[in-house]
């Protein structure tokens, strides 16, 4: 039960160190500006994109200038027009550096068919602030690997947990999945463990997760690493734990799902 709660992306590791140089209110703005980017795509909005694209952008890896790219996006706006596509593309787990000069913005895509298949990418947009706007001067794009995959998967089971997201769970838990409780040792099975954290009378305000190590073989993973949480129990008293955690992910029907999650608290 992860309830107490090495592959890091690459992208992370090359962005820390200019992660002091983004405030709060930065990250925010460039990440609305990224979704008004898709808006803009979505809306065939050539007047937007015109802005948004610097003249000398190059898209990779086909080497795509401004306008073929702009022209590109509007070829798949009238076909969507004509005929509404079957998926529907969401974009978090935003990681955003930037100097007051220039920015790179990385996401997940998550895209969902209306037949409930899903399929991820990530993307990186390089911008610069060019006449006191942000311009993107670059943009790349691809699928994940199982590690990568895995490793969003990890984030969306922490932001589950804050949220007490039922349905969450309910989707990634494969069937026969089994809890080992950090704090008592108890074992339960996926109604239980599900029950024990949506049910859970605390307050949690941090969940995260460090130090991770994936390892894939086949349709079989496994994830070491720290889990901290903090916040406060049922009766109000304040903690702030960290537990070493193995994860056990299994590939069944195309996705992964968490098979197994036990954890020892590092005192």
């Amino acid at each position: 039960m992860k309830n107490i709660f090495g592959v890091t992306i690459l992208l992370a590791a090359m962005f820390s160190s200019a992660f002091g140089q983004c405030s709060n209110a930065d990250k925010k703005a460039l990440e609305a500006f990224d979704r008004a980017w898709s808006a803009a795509g979505q809306n065939g909005d050539k007047t937007a994109l015109t802005a948004i694209y610097a003249d000398d952008y190059v898209g990779f890896p086909a080497m795509q200038a401004k306008a073929s790219a702009i022209d590109a996006t509007m070829a798949t706006f009238e076909r969507n027009k004509a005929n509404p596509p079957t998926s529907n593309t969401a974009y978090d787990h935003y990681l955003i550096s930037c100097t007051p000069t220039g920015a790179t913005v990385t996401h997940r895509n998550t895209t969902v068919s209306n037949s409930g298949s899903t399929t991820y990418s990530r993307s990186v947009h390089v911008l610069e602030k060019r006449g006191g706007k942000w311009q993107v001067v670059s943009n790349a794009g691809g699928g994940l690997t199982d590690s990568d995959v895995i490793w969003y998967l990890e984030q969306d089971w922490n932001d589950a947990l804050m949220k007490r997201d039922k349905a969450w769970f309910e989707k990634n838990y494969a069937t026969d999945f089994s809890g080992v409780d950090t704090m008592t040792g108890r074992l339960s099975n996926k109604s239980e463990d599900i029950a024990g954290t949506v049910n859970d009378k605390g307050s949690m305000e941090l969940a995260e997760t460090s130090d991770m190590s994936i390892r894939v073989d086949g349709d079989r993973a496994v994830v070491t690493g720290v889990f901290r949480t903090k916040g406060k129990d049922e009766k109000g008293v304040a903690y702030d734990r960290k537990a070493r955690f193995t994860d056990t992910w299994i590939k069944r029907d195309g996705r992964w799902q968490a098979w197994a999650s036990q954890g020892t608290l590092i005192q």
